[in-house]
């Protein structure tokens, strides 16, 4: 008994999308499509296929760097909902690095990561310092602040930072020396690499720190870490500025890797995606990694199942909302029994 009960955190996310995507396939059904078809296409085009796989490492990079932004704030008990600010707050940040510096590329890159960093940085550590000085529900500040940083972006492309003769709202592209290097036989841009680094450097600290030892104890326990000499306030508002420093450079790397300039709707709600993702993978890094590849392959892959088995892209949004509904109904059960 207490053998299945360990491997129960191991075993919900999949138990999850196993499940989603076999309720997904009775949508495709309803369809008048055949399911082995549809997914076939869609996996075939996003992991098996050279260029499909390069789009799925793309779409990837912006969702592993914003998860392993919720994922530490969740590893400290606070639930960070604003990634999508975040990641447009980013976005501007390395914007303006790539728009109004003119450096050396070896200097222009590594400072337009660092001000999108710094930029989702700052937005992080509002809610966190209201939340551990005023004691302001960060679920509520995160999600209000999207709305912000959205419309602030919006504003920022539509008047001041709006390109000439635009024909719709978007930056000037910025310069080449502030753009990722791409990867060689232009599988996707080196944005993956960083993001994959960043999450090897997120496990040894959390694992193998005194830090990530106190943001793990502040997480199970504030009352208890504080008693035992942490400072519960300095690390909430710490992991929320490294929560919207990692959901920045999501936002950095969509700008210098992909489009090359700020739009109105620089993410297509990948800070939203991240939550789900975060939460599916049960607190491990290797999880966030796994789950946002299969994130960023249902993304990837969708407009092609649309094209060859004729079915809509919004069954593979379906297919993330039902994921998302029944890890919420595993943790349901899980807290149940315990």
């Amino acid at each position: 008994m207490n053998r299945i009960k360990s491997q129960l955190p191991i075993l919900s996310p999949i138990i999850a999308i196993a499940s989603a995507l076999l309720v997904g396939a009775i949508l495709i059904i309803i369809a008048g499509v055949n399911p082995i078809a549809a997914y076939a296409a869609l996996f075939q085009e996003s992991l098996f296929d050279y260029f499909g796989f390069g789009n799925t490492l793309t779409r990837m990079t912006p969702l592993l760097f914003t998860s392993l932004g919720v994922l530490i704030a969740l590893k400290a008990g606070q639930f960070n909902i604003g990634g999508e600010g975040q990641i447009y707050l980013g976005a501007l940040g390395s914007t303006m690095v790539g728009l109004y510096v003119q450096v050396p590329a070896f200097i222009h890159v590594p400072l337009g990561l660092f001000v999108g960093f710094l930029f989702g940085a700052v937005w992080g550590w509002i809610p966190g310092y209201l939340k551990a000085i005023r004691g302001v529900n960060e679920v509520i500040t995160t999600l209000l602040l999207n709305y912000i940083a959205i419309n602030l972006v919006s504003y920022l492309v539509q008047n001041p930072l709006k390109a000439a003769n635009a024909p719709s709202p978007y930056s000037p592209l910025i310069a080449k020396s502030a753009q990722l290097p791409i990867l060689p036989g232009n599988l996707t841009h080196s944005g993956i690499l960083l993001g994959l680094l960043v999450a090897g450097i997120l496990w040894v600290l959390l694992q193998h720190t005194p830090l990530g030892y106190q943001i793990t104890a502040v997480g199970l326990n504030p009352i208890a870490s504080a008693y035992a000499g942490i400072s519960v306030q300095r690390t909430i508002m710490l992991v929320m500025a490294l929560a919207g420093g990692l959901a920045g450079m999501a936002g950095s790397c969509e700008v210098m890797g992909l489009k090359y300039r700020l739009f109105e709707q620089v993410s297509p709600g990948y800070g939203f995606d991240a939550i789900a993702i975060a939460f599916l993978s049960r607190g491990s890094v290797l999880g966030v990694l796994l789950t946002s590849l299969f994130f960023a392959a249902l993304r990837s892959g969708a407009n092609v199942m649309q094209r060859s088995a004729g079915v809509p892209v919004t069954v593979v949004f379906a297919i993330q909302g039902l994921t998302v509904l029944f890890i919420a109904i595993g943790l349901a059960l899980e807290s149940k029994r315990s």
